[in-house]
């Protein structure tokens, strides 16, 4: 097995233990999780193919989605106020 998807591996098992710690640990282990995932990520995606990368972006996706459901709610508040101000809808 490639040590990218052995990292992969303990990177989700560790992902595992955050979830499990107590609860005012969660985002600060979601940001250290993202800020090592993803150039993890990319390690995956050069050593073994974009396949097994789109299935590691996947698995960190589901075990992230906290993180990623916020960033889009404050993307979404920001396309919202650019179109009030500017008044013409975002395409």
């Amino acid at each position: 097995m490639p040590l990218s998807l052995v990292l992969a591996c303990v990177w989700g098992l560790v992902a595992g233990l955050a979830g499990m710690a107590p609860q005012r640990f969660h985002w600060p282990a979601a940001w250290i999780l993202i800020a090592t995932g993803i150039p993890l990520l990319g390690y995956v995606t050069l050593q073994t193919g974009p396949v097994w990368g789109l299935i590691c972006l996947a698995a960190g996706a589901s075990v992230l989605r906290w993180p990623l459901l916020r960033a889009a709610q404050k993307m979404k508040r920001i396309v919202v106020r650019v179109e009030r101000d500017t008044g013409e809808p975002g395409e």
